[in-house]
């Protein structure tokens, strides 16, 4: 499954419309009934309302996720500022510690990830009794008050589509895409060109809500940049 979403959208999209259009020269096709035509009807309706505020959550999801990211990497440069008044020793210390929570919190991007790694920054800088008290007491403020992105952090990335919703979702992609590939269209290329391209979107979306769900969509994956150019830099710089 991972390999898989790794795959470019484009592709999925290219893979998607060849298997599709191909499959219109092989299914039979049926001529439906009034009745069938209203369950389809009523179906797609069903489908496109139930998905499109699923699809909008997610990429809500994804922006809520950019800002508190962002916050939390403005939060720990800002602290390993706060080092440098430090005596060299007390600065190398908390300076592999905040290295080690961030390779820990940020590299399998998992919720409560790195959260001994927080807890021992945390106890370091109460049980602190070098020189500098108040530079260190500054970094224990700012750490419990960072609490609250770690927190919201945890949440959204716990934040997926639920097992329930990919049931139903599932059961109304596969009932109008069913509908769709049966549809009889009079051996017309035109027609059967455009079953395939519509086939292909309704997967799309599909595929793009996993994506999103599983942040691995190119848009979720740029969340993660301040950290990563924060770690890149040795904690020299953000951006």
């Amino acid at each position: 499954m991972k390999y898989l979403l790794r795959v470019r959208l484009s592709w999925f999209f290219f893979i998607f419309f060849t298997f599709f259009f191909g499959m219109t020269f092989v299914i039979d096709p049926v001529t439906f009934t009034p009745q069938a035509l209203t369950l389809f009807s009523v179906n797609s309706f069903l489908y496109g309302f139930y998905i499109s505020p699923i699809l909008n959550g997610q990429k809500t999801r994804i922006e809520e996720l950019n800002k508190i990211i962002r916050a939390e990497a403005n939060a720990l440069f800002d602290m390993l500022l706060q080092t440098k008044k430090l005596p060299r020793r007390s600065r190398n210390i908390m300076q592999d510690m905040f290295e080690e929570y961030i390779t820990a919190s940020f590299k399998e991007r998992k919720p409560a990830e790195g959260e001994d790694e927080y807890q021992r920054l945390i106890s370091y800088v109460i049980d602190y009794d070098g020189k500098e008290p108040e530079v260190v007491g500054k970094i224990t403020d700012k750490l419990i008050a960072n609490q609250q992105n770690r927190s919201q952090l945890a949440m959204q990335l716990g934040n997926r589509v639920f097992n329930n919703e990919w049931w139903i979702m599932l059961v109304l992609f596969s009932i109008t895409l069913g509908f769709v590939m049966f549809i009889e269209v009079k051996d017309n290329l035109v027609m059967d060109f455009v079953k395939a391209l519509l086939c292909t979107g309704l997967t799309m979306l599909m595929i793009i809500l996993v994506k999103l769900s599983t942040l691995t969509h190119k848009k979720a994956k740029l969340i993660w940049d301040p950290l990563d150019r924060l770690k890149a830099s040795r904690f020299r710089s953000i951006d």
